[in-house]
């Protein structure tokens, strides 16, 4: 895994009153909602934590398959009793047990993945990860003939909404014919589900299946039927190797090593990041060998331009399922609108509910 180095989007900024010294070893924490062995979300965290491990001064623990609410609460305040000196909560369900937790121990760092509360010693972080999806939409829609794309969906939330709209984006940058089906599974890891609520989008006539699920269920329906797949989290290509197109992809490293010499130093503040591809937190897996060179080529073109700041992703025109326009021509949708975002697209097919 490379290491990026990483520009901090400072969205807040309140005062700390906790300093570690640098050379004092750092005790770090991770608690994951799903297994690290799932191949998705919980494994590319866990990928940078075992990195992380083997820098000076620093020791870890995680705790895996933790429930989202009580569960959660108690794990995280055990960590903060055995003195961790800073602790990642890795699940948008963990935020108000983290907040709850931070207030008892101030003497602790409380970092929340996917969140939005912050307090004196809590922030929160995520990744742009819709850029990515973004162009895995491209590639989506360049490559099916029945001009159905298919969507397994884990919660109708803010950010799981998000990633559906900029994938049928994307798709519909290179086919305006596109239409994204979604189906809801209500689950982050469960692999039977997420392989049922594939085959549900195959049978209405998708011929390539996205996903926001931990799982490789999805990629291994789409194999076994025949058509092409987009993963997420990981490479999955392993899992399907005819079918997988590529991935939006997680490379939490850089970011957790910042956050860490932060801590060290005694310069960290609570803030809320939301670093994307041009500090390497997120990008797209490698290309399938059935993936066309001219598809590969516009699509690292828009890559690159997203990059560099020429494509936004979420630039109006923008119009909603209802054929209301939400945004007019040239209007870069801001980024408080983007973390709220709970209405789909034109041409996605499902409920946010």
């Amino acid at each position: 895994m490379r290491l990026f180095p990483l520009v901090v989007l400072l969205l807040g900024c309140l005062s700390l009153n906790v300093t570690h010294a640098a050379d004092k070893e750092i005790k770090v924490g991770f608690v994951y909602v799903s297994p690290v062995g799932d191949a998705g979300w919980s494994h590319a965290h866990d990928q940078a934590r075992q990195a992380i491990e083997a820098l000076p001064g620093v020791s870890t623990s995680f705790v895996e398959g933790v429930a989202e609410g009580p569960d959660s609460a108690r794990v995280i305040q055990t960590m903060a009793r055995k003195k961790f000196d800073l602790i990642f909560a890795t699940s948008f369900g963990y935020m108000d047990s983290m907040l709850k937790v931070a207030a008892q121990f101030p003497d602790t760092v409380f970092m929340h993945c996917s969140g939005f509360k912050t307090a004196a010693n809590m922030g929160n972080y995520f990744g742009r990860i819709y850029q990515p999806r973004y162009l895995s939409g491209m590639v989506a829609g360049a490559m099916t003939t029945s001009n159905v794309l298919g969507y397994v969906a884990a919660f109708p939330i803010p950010e799981v909404i998000r990633g559906i709209n900029a994938f049928t984006l994307g798709a519909q940058a290179v086919n305006p014919k596109i239409t994204v089906r979604v189906v809801w599974t209500k689950t982050w890891y469960d692999p039977a589900k997420e392989k049922e609520a594939a085959q549900s989008l195959l049978d209405v006539g998708a011929d390539v299946l996205a996903q926001h699920q931990d799982s490789p269920g999805p990629q291994e329906a789409a194999q076994q039927k025949g058509v092409f797949s987009i993963g997420y989290n990981t490479d999955m290509s392993r899992f399907a190797p005819k079918s997988h197109l590529t991935a939006p992809i997680w490379n939490w490293l850089p970011y957790y090593t910042q956050v860490i010499e932060q801590v060290k130093a005694g310069t960290w503040k609570p803030r809320s990041d939301w670093p994307g591809l041009a500090e390497g937190v997120v990008g797209l897996a490698p290309f399938g060998p059935m993936v066309p060179k001219e598809v590969r080529d516009r699509v690292l073109a828009a890559k690159a331009d997203i990059i560099s700041g020429a494509n936004k992703v979420f630039v109006g025109p923008i119009t909603d399922q209802q054929g209301q326009l939400r945004y007019a021509p040239t209007v870069v949708v801001p980024d408080q609108d983007l973390l709220g975002m709970n209405w789909f697209v034109q041409g996605v097919v499902g409920t946010t509910e």
